[in-house]
Order: structure tokens, then C-alpha cells, then sequence
């Protein structure tokens, strides 16, 4: 799938995606797999796969993935929860209109797929290889002649085009990720090429690897009921794919099932054995969280990603799990940074005062809320690259330093003398310290106490409205309004539908909230997408709190344009740390653990990959003797 939906502690899923990265380097091994052709020197030796800054791992002709069961059986049947609803398959406009159904990736292939054990590695899908030259200009890929639809057609150039101009048309997402690919073509049989407007972008290539491929001439038809087909709107007919399932039976918003595709083209492809095991795959939805833990005690799903800490603390005291046929298990989270936070809209005037932002910083109490709501489960992220070696930390020295010096005139000088950290609230006494320095950056900032409510000099009251879409965000926002109310800001708290905070989103109808961006051990474009000038004003982006900086900008393009893994580091470091300076977001907490819970009826291979946290259901199995023990409701 080329996006996942970012996980989320404690609060929903936020309505962003994160996209696949990565792009370059070539072994020996690979350049002598694929004969020379008259094209390479202008566009490169063709090539099995690619790793940014590295060689891949996997030499061409792998036979799979290290940490695979190539023997793993298939059969069984799977059931998944989703917390909200569903009303549509067509994922062109899913960032516009509609709510897509989560498990609807499993229908498409992207050109390129990549490993779990790597970083950021790259291999041959849909395409068998491709090639792009020594300034990154370009990407040519080759498709493989054995891949079809399901309905037994062949996947065509014509369907790359299709795909790339219809996303780049319909959606703002795509169109501002591939802004520097100016088009598409048909280049030679089976191979289309992309050309880009800019050279020197290594995750360009890859980039465009990452494409979801549609059936142009399934687009381009009638549906059962003899109404042509509008990829720019919302459908709920199920969609011709090219991947290992497709849509066996739906409950429009309640529920959908996939079932596995038993003459899939690509099933003995080294990049997919030992994976796809499941016979069926079904997501199960439920609009709120609570009744989402008990379908799953009620053994009505078998495995659930656990993102609350009371629930992994408590809820989970229940029969089947004493008995031994629910087990819960954490899994390290190797290959995610992630800040989590409170978003300030910067968008409002309000908020566009960094010593407004820091005072609200602050006024968090999160000691408080670790230790009676989260059991003390839980660290405060301090970097927007938490739990990765990106992050910044101390001052800047190095290459580090180089880099922020060359951008010295458009980043605050703070980060040339301290370093950022989240202010502690862990006694009676600290929180009252904080809360006078909150009150007294307000007043610096020309907000002062007038019968107890925060006001400017223009007489106007602060407001301040945190917005969620889950009852479970109250219990975190309640003891958050309460130290702002201490402040003077008056202070309300709104949950909503999820519907409803999709479309506020999108819009930037919003004061503060919460949000997530996970980070690759490879950050590169998508950097743009969550804190660059041009998308702060773009609907439905990704930069939720309308961040538009020349320096952040500049650093990040030494983030996209580094050239070795060592500048990558450094780079990386750099805009970490400005943004931090900033104060643009109040961080909240995170885990870099996953806890999951599953009903005892399911295997995996004994070496998980490194990067690939559960990995569920990815490189799992239906085990029917634990099955057996356990009892399967089917």
C-alpha cells in the first residue's frame, strides 16, 4: 500500500497519510541481473530494486524476504476493527470526498513495494525494474508482462498514465506530492517513464514507485446499472484491482470483507511469499471506542492495536485472556519518530504569538494526566523525530551546526544557545511555577487579566475551543481546560463526529487538535507536506498548524537534497530543532512500543523483522490448531 493511516496514542486516527520514501543506490550484483540497453545512458543502468543513501539488501533474484515463512499456510479468516464509518472505495478523492474504507489498499499494487528489515528499500511490484540517471532527472520502470487485473487483462502503461494524471488532477495531495513530476509517457513496450522539473531530489524516483495503479478501462466504463463511471466522485461499487484480494461482500459503513485472490498473479513473486496468508480479510466498524474493546472481548474481532493505557492497564481482566486464549504483546517500533501534540492553528491570529504558544505549553498539566488517566505508561515526546537517532538533542555542533549557521538570519537565535525541553509539571510547586511563567508570556504578549478572563488591548476575550471526536479525548482535555481556565482563557471542549472533524479538518476550522506525524528513518518530500510554506494554505494538507517559515523551508530542503546519510542526520537534526524553537505545537505523549491483543489463533515467523513492528496481518497465518484450543466462531 503506498499510505498508511499513522497510529495514534490515546486519541483516534488522525485523517493523514503517510507516504513511502526512500530512492538511489544500486549493488553490483543487480546492474549485472538486467542486460544493458541503449536508453542507459541517459537513463540509468536498470535495476531490481534501490535504498536512499545505501546499497538494498536483497540482491537481484532473492528468492523472499528474510523474515518471511515461505511455507506459511493460507486459509482462515481474519476480523479487524475500525472505530467511525465508510461510504466509499474510490481512493482518488479520498482526501476530498468521502471516507474510504481502510482495508480498500489490499485491492491495488503500486509499482514498487518495500521490505520490513531495511530502512528504506525498494523492490520491483508491479514493474520487474527500473532505471533512473546519475542526476535523478528521470524514472523509466518496466512492467512485468505477467501482471493483470482481475478481470485477466494486462496491466499497461496506459493504466500508469491513467493513474498519475487522474491522481495528480483529483487529488490536492497527490498533485502538490508530485509538483516536480511534469508527466508520464509510454517510452518503449511495457516501460513508461516520469520526467521531473528539478535534478539532485533522490527520493524522486522512488516517490513515484510508491504509485497506486488503476484500470483505466474499468474507470473508463459503465457499472452494472449502465451509468458511466466518475473517478472524481465517491462509489461504492467494488473496484477492479491487481492485488491479493478483492472485495467479497460489504455493509455500506458497517462492515467489508476481502477475500484472497486464488489465481493472483503475483502470488510466487519474491516480494509477496510467505505473505497474503489469510483466506479472508473483514473490518468490522464501530463508532465508538468503547464498544470497539468489547466487540473484541466478545470475540467478535481477533486482534486489536492497543492505544489506550488504561485499557492495556486494565481492560483487558477478562475471562479468555485468564484462560490463555487472548494474548496481549508489545512489539518495538524500530522505524517511527513520532510527535504527537496539541496543533495550534497558526492560521488564527491568536495563536501566531510564540510567546502565546509556549504559555500554553506550559499550562499542560502532563505529569498529572500520565499518572491518573495513563498510569505513568507513556514519555513526552521532546522531538519531532522522537525515538529515532534524527532527533535533535544539546546543541548543535558538526555538520548540524554548519547547516543552521548557513540559515542563521531566518531561524530564531535561541537554537544557537539552548536546547528545547518540555517544561515539568512533577510537583504542587512546579506546576505554579509554570503557570506564572505562562501568565507572564501572556501578558508580554498584550494578553492581561481583566475580571479574571484573558483579554488584548483591543478588549476581546481568548478563547479557546479543543476539538476531538472521540468521548475518550474528554478524560485528556478536561484537566487540560482546567489549567487554562486558571490562566483566564476561557477554555471549551467539543467532540464531535467523525464525519464532521473530517471536513473541519480539511477546512482548518479548528482552534487546537490533537495530531500525529510519524517520521521514516528516511525523511525527505513529505517534510514539505507537513511543515512547507505552499502547503500550509492547500485544503485537506497535511500541515495542520499552517506553519510558513523561510528557514524551515530552506532546511528542508537540505533534508531532501542530502547526500549522504551522515548530511540526512544532520539536516534532520537541524529542522528538528528550529521547529521546536517555534513552539508551534504542545506536545502530548507517546510509547514507542505497539501493544496488541489477539485471540490465540494466529502464528508468525520466529524472527520478526526489525522494522516491521507486528507486522499483523501481513506475514501472519491462520494457525488451526490454536484455532483448535481456542475455539473459532467460524
Amino acid at each position: 500500500m503506498p499510505f498508511k493511516t499513522p497510529h495514534r496514542q490515546e486519541t483516534p486516527l488522525i485523517r493523514s497519510s503517510l507516504l513511502g520514501l526512500a530512492a538511489a543506490c544500486i549493488t553490483a550484483a543487480s546492474l549485472a541481473a538486467f542486460p544493458v540497453s541503449a536508453q542507459e545512458a541517459t537513463a540509468g543502468p536498470w535495476r531490481h530494486g534501490s535504498a536512499l543513501l545505501d546499497e538494498p539488501k536483497y540482491p537481484a533474484g532473492f528468492k523472499h524476504y528474510d523474515y518471511v515463512n515461505p511455507d506459511a499456510p493460507k486459509g482462515g479468516l481474519v476480523r479487524l476493527g475500525a472505530q467511525g464509518t465508510f461510504d466509499s472505495f474510490n481512493i482518488v478523492v479520498a482526501g476530498v470526498k468521502g471516507t474510504p474504507e481502510q482495508g480498500i489498499g489490499l485491492v491495488f499494487e503500486t509499482l514498487t513495494t518495500g521490505s520490513l528489515d531495511e530502512p528504506s528499500a525498494s523492490y520491483g511490484l508491479l514493474a520487474e525494474t527500473f532505471a533512473y540517471p546519475a542526476d535523478y532527472s528521470s524514472v523509466s520502470f518496466r512492467l512485468r508482462p505477467e501482471a493483470k487485473w482481475h478481470d485477466g487483462r494486462p496491466v499497461t502503461v496506459d493504466d500508469v498514465v491513467f493513474s498519475f494524471d487522474t491522481l495528480k488532477a483529483n487529488s490536492p495531495m497527490y498533485a502538490f506530492y508530485y509538483a516536480n513530476v511534469t508527466k508520464a509517457e509510454e517510452t518503449g513496450d511495457r516501460e513508461v517513464k516520469f520526467t521531473f522539473n528539478q535534478t539532485g531530489n533522490r527520493e524522486l524516483p522512488q516517490i513515484m514507485g510508491q504509485l497506486m495503479v488503476l484500470p483505466k478501462h474499468w474507470w473508463e466504463g459503465t457499472a452494472p446499472d449502465g451509468r458511466k463511471r466518475d473517478i472524481t466522485q465517491t462509489t461504492l461499487e467494488p473496484p477492479l484491482g491487481s492485488g491479493p484480494y478483492r472485495i467479497k461482500t460489504f455493509d455500506a459503513g458497517r462492515s467489508a470483507s476481502y477475500e484472497r485472490v486464488k489465481d493472483y498473479w503475483g502470488q510466487t513473486l519474491n516480494v509477496n511469499v510467505g505473505q497474503n496468508n489469510f483466506d479472508e480479510i473483514r473490518f468490522e466498524y464501530y463508532r465508538d471506542a468503547t464498544v470497539l474493546l468489547e466487540a473484541f472481548k466478545g470475540d467478535r474481532l481477533d486482534f486489536r492495536s492497543e492505544n489506550s493505557a488504561r485499557n492495556w492497564a486494565t481492560g483487558y481482566n477478562f475471562p479468555a485472556r485468564q484462560e490463555g486464549k487472548v494474548v496481549l504483546e508489545e512489539f518495538d517500533q524500530r522505524s517511527v519518530g513520532r510527535m504527537q501534540a496539541f496543533v495550534l492553528n497558526l492560521r488564527r491570529e491568536k495563536f501566531q504569538d510564540q510567546r502565546v504558544r509556549r504559555a500554553l505549553n506550559l499550562a499542560f498539566p502532563f505529569e498529572e494526566i500520565n499518572r491518573t488517566i495513563f498510569s505513568g505508561q507513556y514519555e513526552r515526546p521532546s522531538s519531532y523525530f522522537y525515538g529515532l537517532d534524527l532527533a535533535s538533542t544539546g546543541l548543535p555542533e558538526g555538520l548540524e551546526k554548519e547547516i543552521i549557521e548557513s540559515v542563521r538570519d531566518k531561524v530564531p537565535p535561541v537554537v544557537f544557545t539552548t536546547p528545547y525541553t518540555n517544561p515539568v509539571g512533577d510537583s504542587p510547586e512546579a506546576v505554579r511555577n509554570n503557570l506564572r511563567e505562562a501568565d507572564k508570556l501572556l501578558r508580554e504578549a498584550g494578553w492581561t487579566l481583566k475580571d479574571g478572563r484573558r483579554v488584548n488591548s483591543k478588549g476581546e476575550v481568548f478563547t479557546l475551543e479543543l476539538l476531538g471526536d472521540s468521548p475518550n479525548e474528554e478524560r485528556v482535555f478536561l484537566p487540560y481546560k482546567s489549567s487554562l481556565d486558571r490562566l483566564g482563557i476561557v477554555t471549551s471542549v467539543r467532540i464531535i463526529d467523525d464525519v464532521q472533524m473530517t471536513n473541519r479538518t480539511r477546512a482548518f476550522d479548528y482552534d487546537v487538535i490533537s495530531g500525529v506525524w510519524p517520521q521514516t528513518l528516511s525523511p525527505g518530500n513529505e517534510q514539505r507536506a507537513f511543515w512547507g510554506s505552499e502547503s500550509a494554505k492547500r485544503e485537506g494538507s497535511r500541515n495542520l498548524a499552517g506553519i510558513a517559515d523561510p528557514g524551515v523551508d530552506a532546511l528542508i530542503d537540505r533534508v531532501i537534497y542530502a547526500k549522504s546519510r551522515d548530511e540526512l542526520v544532520a539536516a534532520s537534526k537541524a529542522l528538528d530543532r528550529v521547529l521546536l524553537s517555534h513552539d508551534y505545537v504542545v506536545p502530548q505523549w507517546t510509547t514507542l512500543k505497539q501493544r496488541t491483543a489477539r485471540w490465540d489463533r494466529f502464528s508468525h515467523p520466529q524472527a520478526m523483522p526489525r522494522y516491521g513492528a507486528a507486522a499483523f496481518p501481513t506475514i501472519w497465518w491462520y494457525d488451526a490448531a490454536k484455532a483448535a484450543k481456542t475455539g473459532a466462531p467460524r
